[in-house]
């Protein structure tokens, strides 16, 4: 009777797990720090504007941790109001992703922290000029000697640091993730009948993961060619492959509530039109208005706990600090 009772509650601790497993979207992972020191110095850094020409373009002018860790533009703003060429995909559980930028040219998070700095149309910095910057003040230095043991910033170590910040700022337990664990109370029945449609339309082809996407580059544009006047051809930018042409990598669907508008163009400006439109262009599915509400109710459910940590303040500068320049 005994050996029967422990079997029961074997396999009810195991339900939940056995149920995750069967679907493709799992829940996120909460962030694991490997070195607060090191991911202290990286915060300090992805909001400090003085790693820009500008010395007013931060990490965060871009990735806005208040807005869902993008800047709600169709494409960002750059060093002397340039307009740029693609929209700014989100920070948020950017560590899942198989590789950053819309067309994976950086491998990592380290790899991209330090393209937005020597890019003449973002923060138009040199990386030789920022490590100056930090180098020219004490507390940079003193902290930097403290995370690395090196009496001196170089560009490897703000790399690094700023990854390991961004590795942290991950979004879990959204009422989504609740549901997977076993709450069956924390979605409506609008919204799981939203996730269904979702799953029965083919949308877990490539939004799938606890990321629900990041995992693949896909052609925008599968069963009807997709219209628009940006000149960003993904993947076949960097290959030169037509076959790699509008080869984007899928974006996470994660806190999508909050990351608008939509698409490497943002050309969509609200969910509901971006539903129609992959609906169309990569399921050759026309929704109808109904059926929409319903996926948008679900993609809403996975709004997860945005990060929550005090604002760093940055050391001062000093007389020796080289100083920015915001309109040359």
């Amino acid at each position: 009777m005994q050996l029967r009772t422990l079997i029961v509650a074997l396999l009810a601790l195991s339900a939940p797990a056995a149920a995750v497993a069967a679907e493709p979207i799992q829940p996120v992972p909460a962030a694991k720090v490997k070195n607060a020191g090191m991911v202290e110095l990286g915060k300090k850094l992805y909001f400090d504007p003085r790693l820009s020409k500008s010395g007013f373009i931060s990490c965060n002018s871009c990735h806005n941790l208040s807005m869902g860790g993008t800047d709600n533009l169709k494409t960002s703003i750059g060093h002397n109001w340039q307009e740029g060429p693609i929209n700014s995909p989100t920070v948020l559980n950017s560590s899942m992703n198989l590789a950053q930028f819309w067309d994976g040219r950086a491998k990592d998070l380290k790899a991209q922290a330090g393209g937005p700095i020597a890019n003449p149309g973002e923060m138009a910095f040199t990386h030789e000029l920022a490590v100056d910057m930090l180098n020219s003040i004490p507390a940079y230095k003193a902290e930097f000697k403290s995370v690395f043991g090196k009496d001196a910033a170089n560009i490897d170590m703000v790399t690094d640091a700023i990854a390991a910040f961004e590795e942290t700022l991950v979004t879990p337990d959204s009422r989504f993730d609740k549901w997977l664990k076993g709450d069956k109370k924390a979605i409506s029945k609008t919204e799981l009948e939203g996730y269904q449609l979702f799953k029965e339309s083919g949308c877990t082809a490539c939004h799938y993961g606890p990321a629900v996407g990041g995992n693949s580059f896909q052609t925008m544009g599968v069963v009807a060619k997709y219209d628009t006047k940006n000149k960003a051809e993904g993947l076949g930018g960097l290959t030169g492959k037509d076959v790699d042409r509008m080869k984007f990598k899928v974006p996470t669907l994660r806190n999508v509530e909050m990351t608008y508008p939509y698409f490497h163009d943002g050309e969509a400006d609200t969910l509901e039109k971006a539903v129609d439109i992959m609906g169309k262009l990569q399921l050759g599915r026309t929704y109808s208005a109904d059926e929409i509400a319903k996926i948008v109710a679900f993609l809403k459910t996975l709004t997860g706990k945005q990060p929550d940590f005090k604002l760093p303040i940055l050391p001062p500068s000093t007389n020796d600090t080289p100083k920015p320049k915001p309109f040359g």
